[in-house]
């Protein structure tokens, strides 16, 4: 079994009396990528935003080795370069820094009053990293001491750029659809190319070609022959949120993607190859709905688990991995089926309803203080667990918010009974409490951290991400017992960031908390989101269940 992000050992060590547990998906060996860059050992360094940490990869055999953990100095880091001594220049989205990471393993702050740097890179010893921001600064950052020289302002969201054959720094204007270029010792910035396909990052090639990656779902490069014929051509991977690329010393291309993770070589005419699989960033939120599709709500996505034995999960095809991407849906994190719509949070403020059959999104509400877990309740209104304002919410049919409980500490998920009764789970006061006419009513309390609530066959379940076990409650007796432990949620064992990167940075977002979600399945199942491995997992009742 390969190791993955969770477990080296690769093995599903979840134990129940109860539940068979069984993965529906692969694990996903890197938590998101996004930054990647070739390191003196010839390895290909990732920076993985949303786990806070950089694994090495081994581009001939899909190795992966950590090297910055995520209980170390750095947060979020969204983009990397290394340095002609071979430092490893790392951009902190969240916190605004920017750090050096020396041969031997020590860290030096260069700055830390960089408003979201993500694009860095090197030309020889020196130091460049623009801003992801309205009217965002490229700037020279120098690292053994001195204040920055900004290169230029008014970027319109910067992000991967890179020194092209004639000298200048080239980068993108997310917003415009444009790329830019500067010469590195200052002067005027000019437009080489516009009504670029969402510019998310720029590489040149060995042969000085210009590659604009794209966000979108479809995965699209734009080859520009800058420096040659001037000749624009596309190259449609299927490659669904790819993020940034590099290039060895045979030109071959290696892209990542913020959506999904793993590495990817991609050739010229747009066939790829699985360096290292994609599949799930998260998973926050499950549900399935009537056809039996399971949804998980993914941070940057909408997917679907494809089981390794099935005859459409081939690892490494576009569309596959695993995991089947339905739509990009941006900071998607709470999610329950509805007959034929899925209603979804954001931890960023917003309620949203999606139409899977026509691919329209409807927005609930918004301006919420973290919104969370959510259920519906039988007359189609949405309750939800507004997290942070400590608060339970309803949004009606007309989408009016109304307050259902408030003074609560931290609600993470609701759950209805057969009665329409409302439970609420709340990680820090580890307590699953029922909600009577607005004030909260212990059911259960002493646990570690509940997250994910589902009702079933009389029962209340929830997550305890803490102890990483599923708990039952009995809804007539009160009885608590633990159904299933060594669940794959939360952090890897042992490894415990010491400080969460806010939830807003610079004015935009940035980064979420996990959440591992449960829900019931029709045949009397549980799904339950392993946010620890990126797995589903699908929990089914059996008289034989032990090790999975």
């Amino acid at each position: 079994m390969l190791p993955n992000r969770f477990d080296a050992t690769g093995r599903s060590r979840t134990t129940s009396t109860r539940f068979e547990a069984r993965r529906l998906n692969p694990p996903n060996r890197l938590w998101g990528s996004n930054g990647i860059a070739f390191g003196p050992d010839g390895r290909l360094y990732a920076a993985q935003f949303l786990a806070g940490r950089i694994s090495a990869v081994d581009p001939a055999t899909g190795d992966v080795e950590v090297i910055v953990e995520m209980d170390g100095p750095v947060q979020s880091p969204d983009d990397l370069a290394f340095g002609a001594d071979g430092s490893m220049y790392i951009a902190d989205l969240v916190p605004g820094r920017v750090w050096r990471r020396r041969p031997d393993g020590t860290y030096t702050l260069v700055r830390d009053d960089i408003i979201n740097p993500n694009g860095i890179t090197c030309i020889g010893d020196r130091l460049f990293v623009n801003e992801m921001k309205p009217n965002g600064r490229l700037m020279e950052l120098f690292p053994d001491g001195g204040d920055p020289v900004v290169l230029t302002d008014g970027l319109a969201l910067g992000n991967a750029m890179q020194r092209g054959p004639d000298g200048h720094l080239y980068y993108p204007h997310m917003v415009t659809g444009q790329v830019w270029r500067i010469p590195p010792d200052g002067g005027t910035p000019e437009i080489v190319a516009e009504d670029v396909h969402e510019p998310v990052a720029v590489r040149f090639d060995r042969g000085g070609v210009l590659h604009v990656l794209s966000r979108g779902a479809e995965g699209i490069v734009t080859r520009i022959d800058l420096h040659g014929t001037g000749a624009r051509t596309l190259v449609t991977s299927g490659l669904v949120g790819l993020d940034n690329a590099a290039f060895d010393a045979e030109n071959r291309m290696y892209v990542s993607s913020y959506a999904s993770g793993g590495i990817t070589e991609l050739h010229p005419d747009g066939r790829t190859r699985a360096i290292v699989p994609r599949g799930l960033d998260g998973p926050y939120g499950v549900t399935i709905d009537l056809a039996g599709t399971v949804n998980a709500a993914d941070h940057y996505r909408l997917a679907s688990p494809t089981s390794p034995t099935s005859p459409t999960s081939t690892p490494g095809e576009p569309g596959e991995g695993g995991v089947t991407t339905h739509a990009l849906l941006t900071f998607a994190h709470g999610i329950a089926s509805d007959g034929r719509l899925l209603h979804i949070t954001s931890q960023f403020g917003e309620v949203r309803t999606y139409d899977p059959e026509h691919g329209d999104s409807r927005r609930r509400a918004g301006g919420l203080d973290q919104p969370l877990g959510i259920a519906v309740a039988p007359d189609g209104t949405l309750v939800v667990a507004e997290t942070g304002a400590g608060r339970v919410v309803a949004v009606d049919a007309r989408d009016t918010v109304t307050v259902l409980a408030e003074g609560l500490d931290h609600p993470v998920d609701v759950a209805l009974d057969a009665e329409g009764r409302c439970y609420v789970s709340d990680d820090r006061r580890g307590t699953v409490s029922r909600l009577d006419d607005g004030v909260a009513v212990v059911v259960a309390e002493g646990l570690g951290a509940p997250e994910g609530l589902a009702v079933l066959d009389g029962e209340l379940f929830t997550v305890d991400t803490a102890r990483r076990r599923l708990l039952a409650v009995s809804l007539g007796t009160g009885e608590l017992r633990v159904e299933a432990e060594e669940l794959p949620v939360g952090p890897p064992p042992g490894a415990r960031p010491e400080v969460r990167p806010a939830l807003f940075a610079g004015g935009m977002p940035g980064s979420a908390r996990r959440f591992a979600g449960l829900a019931a399945t029709p045949d009397g199942g549980l799904l339950l989101s392993a946010d620890g491995e990126g797995t589903v997992l699908r929990l089914t009742p059996g008289p034989d269940c032990g090790r999975g």
